[in-house]
Parts: C-alpha cells; sequence; structure tokens
C-alpha cells in the first residue's frame, strides 16, 4: 500500500501541520486572554536577552537550564522571537524521524550472527512491514500533543531527539557519537543521567558469546566493564566534563546551583500531575519538608535499579520504564514530562504480540485521568476556587493510571518474551 519514500509526504504533512500552529499561535497571543506561548518560553528568551548583552542567563528568575540554550536561542533577539518554536518543532521533527530509522533497523535488518548488538526475545519475532513503521511513525509525527508543547515554545523536544539520537547511533554501533550525545542530553537536562546503569548492562551484554557458566557469565555479562563500555563511558564523562568545565568557568556556582543542584531538592507546591503535590504543599514551612523531599526519590531509586537488571537487554523498553516510573513517581509532574516517555511507545507497540486490548484500555484511561486532573486544575487555575483537595485527589487517581500503564505494558512484554522463549525451545 506505501512506498518506502512515502515518509517523506509525512514529514512534509507533520511540517506543515507544526507551521500552521506556530501561526495560530502567534495570533492567539495577540488577541485571546489565555495564551498559547507557554511562560517558559519567555524565560528562555529573556534569558537569551541577557547572554546577548554579555550578562548571565541566570538573571533571569526563574531560569533553571543550561546557558548552552540561552545561547542557541539568541536568534530569537537577532532575527525573530518565533525562532525558538521552529528550532523546537524541528526537534520534534528529528524525533519522528528517529523513530522511523529506529523502527526500520528493527523490522527490516535484524542483526546478522556477527553483530554485536544484543537482541531481546521479543525482538527476534519483530518483523514490521512499511505500511506498519510509516503507521507506528505517524503516531509520532501527526500527534497533537507533542507538536502543540513544541510549537508553543517547550524545549523538551530537544531532550525527545538527543535520547533517541542515542539509541540510534548505539544499535548502529557508532559508540563515539552515541557517548557525545547521550552526555549532551544529561547536560541539558539531568533526568537521561537515569539511563547510567541501563546502559552499563545492555553495553557490557555485547560480549555475551564469549561467555560460559552461570556464575560465570553473569559476573562477565553483567557486572565486569567491557571494552566498549570503557569507551562510550570515557567519552561520555570527558564530554560532559568539558561542558560542565566551560560553563563554570563562565558563570561560576550559579551555573551548578540553578542547572543541577536545584533539580535535585527541588519542592515545587504550585498545582502538578505529582501524587505529592499536596503533602509539599501542607508542608512547604515544616522542619521536615527537606527530609520528605529527599524520601520522594526511594521507590524511585528502588524501581529503576529493579527495571535495570530485569530489562536491560531491551534498551528501549527499559529506558521507557526508567522514564515512565521517573516521571510518574516524580516530586513535580507537568505535561511536558509526559513526552519524556511516550517517544518510545511507538517503537514498543508493535512489537505487542499480546494484550494489545489491556495496553490500550490502560492507555486511554491515562488520557481520561489526565483530562480529570486538567478540568479540576482550571477551576483552581482560571477560576480561583478553592479546590487543592480535589487537585490531590485527581493527582492520586492519574498516579493509580500510570501504575495500571506501567503494569499492562511489562505484563504484555513478559507474555511476548515467554512466548518467544517456548517457540525456541520447540524449535
Amino acid at each position: 500500500m506505501f512506498k518506502e519514500n512515502d515518509i517523506n509526504i509525512l514529514l512534509l504533512i507533520s511540517v506543515l501541520f507544526k507551521i500552521c500552529l506556530i501561526i495560530y499561535g502567534e495570533w492567539q497571543d495577540v488577541t485571546q486572554v489565555v495564551k498559547f506561548t507557554d511562560v517558559d518560553y519567555s524565560v528562555f528568551t529573556d534569558a537569551a536577552r541577557f547572554v546577548t548583552e554579555g550578562k548571565s542567563p541566570y538573571e533571569r528568575a526563574t531560569y533553571r537550564y543550561t546557558p548552552l540554550l540561552a545561547l542557541i536561542l539568541t536568534p530569537n533577539i537577532y532575527v525573530h522571537p518565533a525562532f525558538g518554536k521552529l528550532l523546537f518543532a524541528a526537534c520534534d521533527l528529528l524525533t519522528g524521524w528517529l523513530i522511523y530509522k529506529l523502527l526500520k533497523l528493527a523490522g527490516f535488518s535484524l542483526p546478522s550472527p556477527r553483530s554485536k548488538v544484543p537482541v531481546s526475545q521479543s525482538q527476534v519475532s519483530c518483523q514490521l512491514s512499511i505500511d506498519a513503521v510509516l503507521l507506528y511513525t505517524s503516531l509520532w509525527l501527526l500527534n497533537p500533543l507533542p507538536a502543540i508543547i513544541a510549537c508553543r515554545g517547550n524545549a523538551e523536544a530537544i531532550l525527545t531527539a538527543l535520547v533517541l539520537s542515542t539509541i540510534y547511533m548505539l544499535k548502529c554501533e557508532q559508540l563515539h557519537l552515541a557517548a557525545v550525545l547521550y552526555a549532551t542530553a544529561v547536560h541539558t537536562k539531568i533526568y537521561p543521567i537515569t539511563y547510567a546503569l541501563p546502559l552499563y548492562l545492555w553495553l557490557n551484554s555485547r560480549r555475551r558469546s564469549k561467555c560460559s557458566g552461570k556464575v560465570t557469565e553473569y559476573l562477565w555479562n553483567v557486572l565486569w566493564p567491557s571494552r566498549e563500555l570503557l569507551v562510550f563511558a570515557s567519552i561520555a564523562m570527558a564530554t560532559l566534563a568539558v561542558l560542565v568545565g566551560v560553563h563554570y568557568a563562565v558563570y561560576g556556582y550559579e551555573f551548578l546551583e540553578h542547572t543541577y543542584l536545584y533539580h535535585a531538592t527541588r519542592r515545587d507546591i504550585r498545582h502538578n500531575f505529582s501524587v505529592y503535590f499536596y503533602m509539599l504543599y501542607l508542608s512547604a514551612e515544616s522542619e521536615w519538608a527537606f527530609a520528605i523531599g529527599l524520601l520522594a526519590f526511594v521507590p524511585q531509586v528502588v524501581l529503576l535499579v529493579a527495571f535495570s537488571f530485569e530489562f536491560y537487554d531491551d534498551l528501549e523498553l527499559c529506558c521507557f520504564l526508567h522514564t515512565f516510573t521517573f516521571v510518574a513517581f516524580n516530586k513535580v509532574c507537568t505535561s511536558q514530562y509526559f513526552l519524556w516517555y511516550l517517544c518510545f511507545v511507538p517503537l514498543l507497540l508493535p512489537r505487542l504480540a499480546t494484550g494489545k486490548t489491556r495496553v490500550l484500555a490502560a492507555w486511554l484511561a491515562w488520557a481520561a485521568a489526565q483530562a480529570v486532573w486538567l478540568a479540576v486544575a482550571y477551576k483552581l487555575e482560571f477560576e480561583g476556587d478553592n479546590v487543592f483537595v480535589f487537585v490531590w485527589l485527581a493527582g492520586i487517581l492519574f498516579f493509580v493510571v500510570n501504575i495500571l500503564v506501567l503494569w499492562s505494558m511489562i505484563a504484555a512484554f513478559d507474555a511476548v518474551q515467554n512466548k518467544s522463549k517456548l517457540n525456541h525451545k520447540l524449535s
């Protein structure tokens, strides 16, 4: 039905859609009370203006990002205020193209016996037609959620592009470039650091064929660093050191505080999707507030470590579970964070041989629970009603549904892997 070149048509439609969104956003900002442009975009632009004046971007209150972002957005001042939106839309487009390339890589060119790239049981059974590849790619390229977030001026599309670029380069066995991209992603926003353990385990598993004996194999494959891992880690740490070192030399401690340390100790008491929101709001002035904030990391850490050791041989699935867990259990959770894990969904759905109905139902419940929270939050934000408790209850509902989505995805992939193992034994 479709040809491989039809990806160009899909990309063109996506480009036109994003251009229309940006133009519409400019109109809404001028004519409507509720603005289309994200408030963070004004923060980015103000920070970029300070950079053009030879000042620190951190002179702009609430700028909590790398100075590199403000530097990249200086054309907002020199060229046009919408430059950043076009850049973020381009990164969103790049994310869609990377999804297409990764689906092709998994569906058409499974590794040969000589390849060192580890393949999970669920990946071995994945053979995709070009129709299926384009269909699943369209789930991102034609999805209004990431498009709107990017065109409103939110920078998360840069992160999704960097993360998927890292995975794509790893799958293409371009370790050096993958390491540079990964370090840049961690520098840009710290959450990709959670992928460090899965990457450690996945890179070590590349030498699986050299092992013998169960205990020896586990220690050799999983724990002892391989040559590939040492190369990747060395380049990534060197790149990160250069990025951090240069910015620290220019901006000093305020760079570390606003880019990294702030996010580790952050306690956002404004309403958000987090299940911790109301507790942190009520305990904001308590002497235990800092300790409570730190304890919130415990469930995250436990689950991230468990998922790493259980699913490291399936890198896309493991990164999805990591990101989903990190966002769902985080002290602060906003809509743009959802893009961090949604970019993995088109890569995983085609490999669901069983449990598709259950997974679909879970994702529909996820969308419905999000709509419930937004409806209650609207009452608080725009009508000024005292509905803090209802916002918290809606957040609890959303958290429960997130757990349901997590369970449904894990159960579906466990079923796929068990079926593949059984077929392998029978053959």
